[in-house]
């Protein structure tokens, strides 16, 4: 859990950064805090939505150099309740003084963390509200679980220009009980936040709480396995990474770690060590949107599409992660000191976990002629942090390879969400997971931002099929297919999908840099499991998630891009993000280019999601394409088992 800090000098102070993407300390936070409340422009009701670091240039971070100045800046943004009015403002901590202070219109911030309590505790004090729970039975608000979730724009013209939530209800049996197996179906309400009073109730109709428990935590487990033995992991040397502040040396890879408010874990500045000199691969790499559209048109589901990342601040929610149940192994964990509405700093240890995994054959290969055998163990570093939105967990995981590949993964897990149906009664558009307990059909959207830097700052991307040679005298046995390549030369030409059946990829390629065979260096992208959204491409959850209809985009960086759904997708009618990063068409051939990667997550429920969810995995994967001249992993040494080597 998060911890309020009663002082900031728990955490390093600005003197003792040594480097322009160190994450915000909790006294630079503070101090950042400090300039705006003495400037006297903050209104009586003012939250503090995020404080992050302002990020340099990149220009001037890949030019720093060990003992350079670093000057030090924050980026806040504040909500004016009063005013119903959203700035950004840029301090300079090292400076003592504020640069810019901007006012944003038509814009809402993310829900914040007090929001949702004050929410509960409007709604609970509100008669109308305990009236329409009364006439369901529900009388004790001690077992009532209010769960605000975003309003979405769904073109209502009393509710542009309101902060809302949309708040529905959990019944619990008892004060440990999981709420979410008794859902309040039927009953919604409108919260203004800025008030934070009910505006509207919206009663559908009044159905009977499901009548059976879904408990899951090991004291309602009456019997548990007895035949499951212990497994130790240990490392009895040490683990074979380097930590230095936040930078990070592991098994040739170099990298930066950060963490936001919003997207949660980055990595910055992700390069491979060959031949003398670290070739970098990366720039930037985080999630930066994430959409979970539901698939039941009923009244109290209808409006369920939760922006993860803009919507609540996904790095808000991440949690403590625990020795031998999150993490296993030797770690490191890294604490992220980020920020309350009221500009209170706010400790998450063990935010981020750091470690080592053996995961199986490297390479191998028996000589039969010879009877000689060498054979690698692979090992992959882990950096990963889970968060809990509501019902759902989400893991987040990149991995990285001893042979230069780079994998990124999400963890589903949780509660599945979940609503009632009177007795005897099925739905079409969902799953019946307990008695008049049913599961709707929605999908997760994960998008992903890279900022790509492969072995320089000019890239170009190209689409690549595998194309069956017809018939003829290239193909007389009809045995032949090739790799056909196509550069996108341009944003639109870049807006593409997924085709598993052509074994599509795409390759990242810096044309100024040869490998040894004369070949460009580049790396290719790699899809896993996805689908295509299944929400019309007119709804309105579409047009405010305009990234869902593209696997595939690729820009030419633009510090200001940096949201798949735009700055602001909380309450925003559309249109924002990338559909409008790439309008204007521009060339992203041979240049500094972003790639944006969409994977989709399709959840059509199971019984045995229930009554929490065994996790569910959706991944992508960076693999060098002739960034190397051969296998980079022939000096890996052979591991040793019970005292003998493994190879012959």
């Amino acid at each position: 859990m998060a911890t309020q800090l009663s002082t900031p000098e728990t955490a390093a102070s600005s003197d003792a950064i040594r480097h322009p993407l160190e994450p915000l300390t909790a006294e630079e936070i503070a101090a950042a805090v400090a300039l705006i409340r003495a400037s006297g422009r903050l209104g009586a009701r003012t939250r503090f939505a995020s404080i992050t670091l302002h990020e340099p240039s990149k220009e001037r971070v890949l030019h720093y150099q060990p003992g350079d100045p670093i000057a030090r800046e924050a980026f806040i943004v504040i909500l004016d309740n009063d005013a119903n009015a959203v700035f950004e403002i840029v301090v300079s901590i090292t400076g003592g003084d504020i640069l810019s202070w901007c006012h944003i219109p038509g814009v809402q911030p993310h829900i914040m963390y007090d929001e949702f309590v004050e929410c509960e505790v409007a709604c609970k004090a509100d008669p109308a509200f305990r009236a329409a729970l009364a006439k369901r039975g529900v009388t004790n608000m001690d077992l009532v679980m209010v769960e605000p979730w975003s309003a979405g724009e769904y073109g209502d013209a009393e509710e542009r220009g309101v902060r809302l939530t949309r708040a529905l209800m959990f019944v619990r049996a008892e004060p440990n009980d999981n709420g979410y197996a008794r859902p309040v179906e039927g009953l919604v309400a409108v919260v203004d936040l800025n008030a934070m009073r009910i505006v509207r109730l919206e009663d559908a109709s009044v159905v009977p709480l499901p009548p059976e428990a879904g408990n899951y935590a090991a004291e309602y487990i009456p019997a548990m396995r007895t035949d499951r033995k212990p497994i130790a992991i240990t490392q009895p040397e040490g683990t074979s990474f380097s930590v230095d502040g936040h930078a990070v040396t592991w098994q040739k890879w170099h990298f930066r770690i950060g963490f936001t408010p919003r997207e949660g874990l980055v990595l910055h500045t992700i390069g491979y060590e060959d031949g003398g000199r670290i070739r970098p691969v990366i720039y930037r790499a985080a999630l930066s949107e994430m959409v979970v559209p539901y698939g039941d048109p009923s009244p109290s589901h209808n409006r369920k599409n939760a922006f993860d990342v803009g919507e609540y601040g996904i790095g808000l929610m991440a949690n403590a992660l625990e020795l031998g149940c999150d993490c296993l192994g030797e770690i490191r964990y890294f604490d992220a000191f980020l920020n309350d509405s009221r500009g209170e700093v706010v400790r998450y240890p063990n935010a981020v976990c750091m470690h080592e995994e053996d995961t199986g054959i490297l390479w191998k290969h028996y000589d039969w002629r010879t009877n000689h055998t060498e054979v690698r163990r692979a090992r992959r570093l882990v950096v990963s942090f889970i968060a809990t939105v509501g019902n759902y967990e989400y893991g987040f995981y990149w991995y990285l390879y001893q042979d230069g590949a780079i994998g990124y993964e999400v963890k589903l897990t949780g509660i599945i969400n979940t609503g009632a149906l009177p007795p005897g009664e099925t739905r079409k558009y969902g799953t019946m997971v307990a008695p008049q307990l049913y599961a709707p059909n929605h999908q997760h959207f994960f998008n992903v931002r890279l900022d790509m830097m492969v072995d320089g700052p000019t890239n170009s991307v190209y689409e690549v099929h595998t194309v069956a040679e017809p018939p003829g005298p290239e193909n007389p046995h009809g045995n032949a297919f090739f790799a056909e390549s196509t550069l996108l030369k341009t944003e639109q030409e870049a807006r593409q999908l997924v085709d598993p059946l052509n074994a599509r990829y795409w390759k990242i390629v810096n044309p100024s840099v040869r490998n040894g065979l004369g070949q460009p260096v580049a790396y290719k992208l790699a899809p896993g499991e996805n689908t295509r959204s299944f929400v019309a491409a007119d709804s309105f959850v579409r047009q405010r998630a305009g990234f869902m209809g593209n696997h595939l985009w690729v820009t030419p960086y633009d510090p200001a891009e940096q949201y798949a759904a735009g700055d602001y997708p909380n309450q925003h009618p559309g249109g924002a993000g990338l559909p409008a990063y790439t309008a204007a068409n521009r060339s992203i051939e041979n240049s500094d280019l972003v790639v944006w990667y969409t994977m989709g997550h399709h959840h059509l429920p199971r019984p045995e999601d229930w009554p929490v969810m065994p996790a569910s995995t959706i991944s992508f994967m960076l693999k060098p394409l002739g960034f190397f001249d051969r296998n980079p992993t022939l000096d890996v040494p052979p591991e040793m088992a019970h005292g003998a080597c493994c190879h012959e």
